[in-house]
């Protein structure tokens, strides 16, 4: 059972020795090392989804012939599911001190979780220089208000700049991460405060003018802004959710844990992703360079500030959690070694994009279609820990190969991954064509995948399942072993 026991000393001295190297991996967090707080917590998420590209995806629902009402309806709403779920996802974490890859073994095996170890690595690597690469342009674009130009050399410039700062911070782990959040997100709130006041002022939005009148191309409208920025949005950061409360101290409530995961993940996203569809109903466009430097010109050193505040806050998260992903997969290399090299394959990455834009832009469309996998294994893991393990797991046996309880592989949770990932794309209406199921456009063009595959995945493995798991007597809860 999670201990309620007062905070040993020891994690209470943590907090005054600063910033300290993370030399952690996948192995279970010992108690003393656990010091961090759910406020921290808010800070990390906060930090993550302070984001330049939430104001374009809060543009998607205008551009899609929503009205403002609408969109900023289908925003908040889809976001108290999709950031419920992911605070659950972070009590895993919180009651066992293992990261989310780890946790996954549970259901597939120690072995069978390899499978989406590697999508999980091989998808945030991409990130870092997708991400990296998305803000150059309007980086470029507010210096240029300033009176700086440099066209590509300074691009690369801006580039390299953001990579060492955020591939420093992860190399040195958790707690350089949780420090940097917690002492920049802050200003960060205050400057989008200070933003959002001038958006008000400044734009004439129209509340309810919509082009999709029609309930068809309406219903397309909502489920395809769902999909990017409402329930999809806290659904995309469920791989990386336990990584960090992991650390978060065992005698923090569950509750605690809970609400300041979900609230960090949902009021930041809502507001910004409101902020683009506010400014983009007023202007009648969605480029994040013209939103910003055309409302905010006043503002350009703070904005600048904060824009590249946001792929740094972001990739951090991305280059800690890959070198985890590769970790829980079985390369036995130090956590900091992998971090490095996942930053050289993303710079290699970003120079690639940043010399092809056309590339970029198809790579960018490819990798926010191909997240159609996170739903089912995420119901999978949902199912298997929250109703047939009813939370209890044995976390010494998670890292046993022949002996583990959980065996080698789940060929049953496999299938179900493999159901859930067809019914998936049947229903999504990606970016790219091979990424458009044959449901999605039978219907209009509508998109349910997160909806079909987490239903089939999670019904499917249920059914298969749920005579064989044996839940343990006593629930290892955390790992104060």
């Amino acid at each position: 059972m999670r201990s309620s026991t007062a905070v040993p000393a020891a994690e209470s001295e943590g907090e005054s020795e600063g910033v300290r190297f993370d030399a952690h991996g996948v192995e279970p967090i010992p108690a003393p090392a656990r010091d961090s707080t759910p406020w921290q917590q808010f800070w990390i998420w906060t930090g993550a989804n302070i984001a330049p590209i939430n104001w374009v995806l809060g543009s998607l629902g205008v551009t899609l012939g929503l009205s403002l009402i609408e969109t900023i309806a289908v925003i908040a709403i889809g976001n108290l599911v999709g950031c419920a779920v992911f605070g659950l996802f972070n009590l895993m974490g919180h009651r066992t001190a293992v990261n989310q890859m780890v946790i996954g073994r549970a259901a597939f095996g120690r072995r069978g979780a390899i499978v989406p170890g590697l999508v999980q690595g091989l998808l945030t690597m991409g990130w870092v220089g997708v991400n990296t690469w998305v803000v150059l342009d309007l980086v470029l674009a507010i210096l240029a208000r300033m009176g700086v130009e440099g066209g590509l050399g300074l691009k690369y410039l801006v580039a390299a700049v953001i990579m060492v700062v955020q591939l420093g911070l992860a190399l040195y782990g958790f707690y350089a991460i949780r420090t940097f959040e917690k002492y920049t997100v802050p200003i960060t709130v205050l400057i989008m405060g200070v933003m959002t006041v001038l958006a008000a002022v400044q734009v004439d939005p129209q509340w309810t003018a919509s082009t999709a009148t029609a309930p068809g191309s309406k219903l397309t409208a909502v489920t395809q802004l769902l999909t990017a920025i409402g329930i999809g949005w806290g659904i995309s950061w469920l791989p990386y959710s336990a990584d960090y409360s992991r650390f978060i101290r065992p005698s923090a409530s569950g509750a605690s844990v809970f609400w300041s995961t979900a609230l960090g993940m949902y009021l930041p996203t809502v507001w910004l992703a409101a902020l683009g569809a506010y400014l983009s109903s007023g202007s009648g466009g969605s480029d994040p360079s013209s939103l910003v430097t055309n409302t905010f010109g006043a503002l350009a050193v703070p904005v600048l500030l904060l824009v590249m505040h946001g792929p740094v806050a972001t990739n951090i998260l991305n280059l800690y959690s890959c070198s985890l992903a590769a970790l829980s997969v079985g390369i036995r290399i130090a956590r900091w070694k992998l971090t490095l090299i996942a930053g050289a394959v993303a710079s290699v990455v970003l120079v690639v994009f940043v010399q092809a834009d056309d590339f970029a832009r198809a790579f960018d469309h490819w990798m926010v279609s191909i997240l159609v996998w996170i739903s089912p294994w995420a119901s999978i893991v949902l199912v298997d820990y929250f109703v047939l393990r009813r939370g209890r797991v044995d976390v010494g046996s998670l890292y046993t190969d022949d002996a583990s309880p959980y065996g080698p592989v789940n060929w049953r949770a496999l299938a179900s991954l493999a159901a859930g990932l067809v019914a998936a794309w049947s229903w999504q209406f990606g970016m790219v064509p091979l990424t458009q199921g044959p449901i999605a456009r039978a219907l209009n063009d509508t998109d349910f995948s997160w909806l079909s595959g987490s239903l089939v995945a999670g019904g499917l493995y249920y059914l298969l399942v749920r005579s064989r798991v044996a839940v343990p007597r006593e629930a290892a809860r955390s790992a104060n072993v």
